[in-house]
């Protein structure tokens, strides 16, 4: 497509973003550089986020940054939306809250579920969005679109639903690369005798009585997913915007059938003109699975000692992530977050600063999101910082464009200097092989709630020691 056609006619800022509909690394130019508009798939509120959800929100958030950079923090809108209609809720509020009316249980899971959300982000130093609209407050939008979907020929009734026609578009399967012909119906769409193909997918389906539901025109229903995210992107970025992103699993059927969605009913070439995808996450080189016990929702790695025998800090846990290019499949494990803790260890404290982001790291963010080089080229700037106080306001607003800050232990009611002199006290103990003297000091601490971590020098070798206040 031309420029004229994507009405793309922004400068050419240096950022360069790997478009999922093209294949290939792009110049990126907005339509407007005054309103640089980003769409990213948030979270279904039936349960608490688990890592990685945490993946994409982090992502997008070192981009949102990096888009403020480059064109100036009141010229970039980032919508992040909640979806608190779905059949997941409705199950979840019937099991946690049988004794009440499920209108009331349904609005106690998604407030107790959305609240976690938002203190679990902010933990992980993420920025609030330009916008964050919940689906509840755009049914009538999703209403409209249906109904101009049906009097274009595009949709269509049967078996109590209204249904997207996949035939009615003849390059429907472009963002997934998949011929119409080898389309299934994806995740939560059953493939019925009622739907003309079986890659039609629902956009309105009835609601009995005790299910949440909107009057329409064609009967009591509620929403399918897919629409209500073209609804709430259109209300707040148009009809055509800039970048949209969300994770690898979203490409089918949730991406391409937005696209499908927004371009039938607006007639548009395009819904967004870029698409981001981070790739999938793993635990300790399996799939995360409740049933292998490798589940962790960002909670329980924050407050809980459930993986690895310890709590992480918010700060650990995003670094952890940056670590990989977001693209690329990443094996979260115990090891890439001592790593992680090990260099922020190691990094001074920022301070406020109105000084510019060093360019390397600008430039290596400007690269696709490449955090591997950015991060590398941090770590640089920290030795040269901690040595030089003219390069700390440089690296302090480095660390704020990734959205990192150093390790800092809750000190408050503890004796630090007794705390330094016992871990010096325990490293002399295991010079000297005194394995039991050393574990007797470390019970102690631990039963100060001082948590000690062990790891060593990458470079000399030599054993260190941290420690950190028990959450």
């Amino acid at each position: 497509m031309s420029a004229a056609e994507t009405g793309q006619s922004g400068t050419f800022k240096g950022l360069k973003l790997t478009n999922t509909l093209t294949r290939h690394k792009e110049d990126f130019r907005a339509i407007d550089d005054d309103n640089v508009r980003l769409y990213v798939c948030g979270p279904t509120v039936y349960d608490f986020a688990h890592i990685g959800n945490a993946r994409p929100v982090i992502v997008f958030d070192v981009l949102f940054r990096l888009l403020r950079h480059l064109y100036g923090g009141d010229h970039v809108t980032y919508v992040r939306n909640i979806t608190d209609v779905d059949d997941k809720i409705n199950a979840r509020a019937l099991r946690d809250f049988p004794d009440l009316p499920l209108n009331e249980a349904i609005a106690r899971v998604t407030k107790r579920t959305a609240d976690q959300f938002h203190k679990d982000i902010g933990a992980l130093g993420v920025l609030e969005p330009s916008f964050e609209p919940r689906a509840t407050g755009h049914i009538g939008g999703m209403i409209e679109m249906i109904a101009v979907l049906i009097g274009k020929g595009h949709a269509y009734e049967a078996g109590g639903e209204v249904l997207f026609d996949t035939a009615s578009m003849p390059d429907y399967g472009g963002l997934s690369r998949r011929k119409l012909d080898e389309q299934l119906a994806g995740a939560r769409i059953a493939v019925d005798e009622h739907k003309k193909n079986p890659g039609d997918f629902v956009l309105w389906k009835q609601s009995s009585g005790d299910e949440p539901g909107w009057e329409s025109p064609w009967g009591r229903g509620r929403p399918g997913w897919h629409i209500e995210c073209s609804v709430m992107s259109e209300y707040h970025l148009g009809k055509v915007f800039d970048i949209h992103g969300g994770g690898l699993d979203l490409i089918f059927p949730h991406h391409e059938n937005e696209i499908a969605q927004s371009r039938c009913a607006h007639g548009t070439q395009t819904m967004a003109n870029y698409w981001l995808h981070n790739g999938f996450l793993q635990v300790e080189g399996s799939k995360m699975s409740k049933s292998e016990g490798n589940f962790f929702t960002i909670q329980e790695l924050l407050e809980t000692e459930s993986f690895g025998g310890r709590t992480w800090p918010g700060e650990v846990l995003r670094l952890a992530m940056l670590m990989t290019n977001y693209r690329e499949p990443i094996d979260f494990s115990v090891r890439k977050l001592e790593e992680a803790e090990n260099l922020l260890a190691k990094w001074p404290d920022p301070v406020p600063s109105q000084a510019e982001p060093a360019p390397e790291i600008v430039a290596a963010l400007c690269d696709d999101l490449n955090t591997t080089a950015a991060i590398q080229s941090l770590h640089a700037l920290a030795g040269e910082a901690a040595k030089d106080p003219d390069k700390l306001a440089v690296y302090s607003a480095s660390t704020a464009l990734l959205g990192l800050t150093p390790v800092k232990a809750d000190l408050s009611g503890i004796d630090t200097a007794a705390v330094e002199a016992s871990v010096a006290a325990r490293l002399t103990e295991l010079k000297d092989n005194n394995w039991a003297e050393a574990d007797r000091i470390r019970d102690e601490l631990t039963s100060q709630g001082i948590l000690l971590k062990d790891s060593k020098d990458s470079e000399t070798g030599e054993r260190l020691t941290s420690w950190e206040v028990k959450r």
